[in-house]
């Protein structure tokens, strides 16, 4: 498709303070920088909250969550949890209601390498030999808001349908923004979808969160246009728009041994110049779908989890 107007940039400096909007946020360029090693974390340190993971007793005596856990996230994300360590079972926990008590009876308190959110999860890597690895997810159990703490190991002996976020229903048909220069757009026609065409500043397709705020992208691309746009490197600047958005993916109609075998370029040239690309824009990941059919379910599905995996953290967390 045309390349898009040039879109104009946020401050690289601001800063979002709520667990709902900090990880939808459009990622400035010291953020895309900071990511490129894996390590670094979306940690504010703000309200003392620092880079350590603390747990201390829970003040509440009649409460049967007994301790209170601190992420290094918003200023110190506080949760009651009923164990202080997800050792053999999933771990049950709760937001707590009060900012973080003054005197809180620390039991344990590390330093943390990664805290980072992913979608209705957050990854916790804390800076030790043992239990290090573990990650808190945000679901729904018999239609009421739940937190679970867990690790791989006690992920797979729970409930199998339960370990991760279930599925969720949309309120209201998947409102689909559709750019006005795509020719020969999906319809969508046998899905809960309402289209609305709008010139989007990255993608093909896209979606709003409440606020108004564009949340997710798809740039959509059949195997010639793929091609094209490698050749003459206007790809390479749509995936900078696009990795501008807090989430946002390449649908092609297509498979990747076409790519490898296309007659318009040296062997495996085109490849070559998709991985460079995808390595520089990681967040913007490249899909090969076989075909318009596949791809159009592929896109339908990414743009409602977005929304779906928003709302789930906006139900725990509506601030």
């Amino acid at each position: 498709m045309p390349a898009h107007p040039v879109r104009k940039a946020r401050n690289p400096g601001e800063v979002r303070s709520d667990i709902s909007r900090d990880f939808f946020a459009p990622r400035s360029s010291e953020a895309l920088a900071a990511d490129g090693d894996g390590r670094l974390t979306g940690v504010t340190g703000d309200s003392g909250a620092g880079t350590e993971f603390v747990v201390a007793r829970n003040p509440q005596a009649d409460s049967k969550l007994p301790y209170l856990v601190r992420l290094p996230l918003d200023g110190g994300l506080v949760l009651k949890a009923r164990e202080r360590w997800p050792s053999s079972a999933r771990v049950y926990c709760h937001r707590f209601e009060d900012p973080w008590p003054p005197n809180a009876e620390v039991i344990e308190r590390e330093p943390v390498r990664l805290c980072r959110r992913r979608g209705a999860a957050v990854d916790l890597v804390l800076e030790r030999g043992s239990r290090a690895r573990s990650q808190f997810v945000f679901t729904q159990v018999r239609g009421r808001n739940a937190i679970f703490w867990q690790t791989q190991r006690t992920a797979k002996s729970a409930n199998p349908g339960a370990r991760v976020p279930r599925g969720r229903a949309l309120r209201e048909p998947l409102a689909v923004l559709v750019d006005t220069r795509e020719r020969y757009p999906y319809r969508f026609s046998t899905l809960p979808v309402e289209r609305h065409r709008e010139a989007l500043p990255a993608g093909d397709y896209g979606v709003r969160d409440a606020t108004g705020e564009l949340l997710a992208a798809v740039e959509r691309k059949t195997l010639e246009n793929l091609a094209t746009s490698l050749s003459d490197g206007s790809l390479a600047f749509q995936m900078g728009r696009l990795a501008e958005l807090p989430l946002a993916a390449v649908a092609v109609e297509g498979r990747y041994a076409a790519l490898l075998a296309h007659s318009h370029a040296p062997a495996g040239w085109l490849a070559d110049q998709l991985i460079r690309l995808q390595t520089r824009y990681p967040h913007v990941p490249v899909v090969f779908l076989d075909s318009r059919r596949h791809a159009e379910d592929w896109t339908h599905r990414f743009l409602a989890t977005a929304l779906t995996d928003r709302q789930a953290i906006l139900d725990i967390d509506p601030a």
